[in-house]
């Protein structure tokens, strides 16, 4: 199982999807970039905090943290889940992107 936001099917079971998922989510890079910041291991799991720097096709280039839990049984991993620091989507998080622009507005009309 790879769980992880970027991906159109964020949830991908099985082999056939992942593969999928993965050409899709790997076909326009040009250079993927992952540099490990912490790890932390306990038997089976593992968790993974890391800085992402990927250059896309065209010259794009995207730097972001993510963290991953790393689920394995004997010796093949069986869940990889992707965790973002973006905010909520939907109502919820326009209601903080909002909130967020009214107090920087308020920050700075007090200056």
């Amino acid at each position: 199982m790879l769980i992880d936001p970027h991906y159109p099917q964020p949830r991908m079971v099985g082999r056939e999807a992942i593969e999928r998922g993965l050409a899709w989510g790997l076909g326009s890079l040009v250079k993927p970039g992952f540099t490990i910041r912490h790890i932390w291991l306990d038997g089976d799991t593992a968790a993974i905090e890391m800085d992402t720097h990927h250059v896309f096709k065209g010259g794009l280039a995207l730097c972001f943290d993510q963290f991953f839990v790393i689920e394995a049984r004997d010796g093949k991993i069986t869940r990889l889940q992707a965790y973002v620091p973006y905010g909520p989507p939907g109502v919820a998080g326009l209601l903080a992107r909002l909130t967020r622009w009214a107090w920087w507005l308020q920050s700075k009309l007090r200056s």
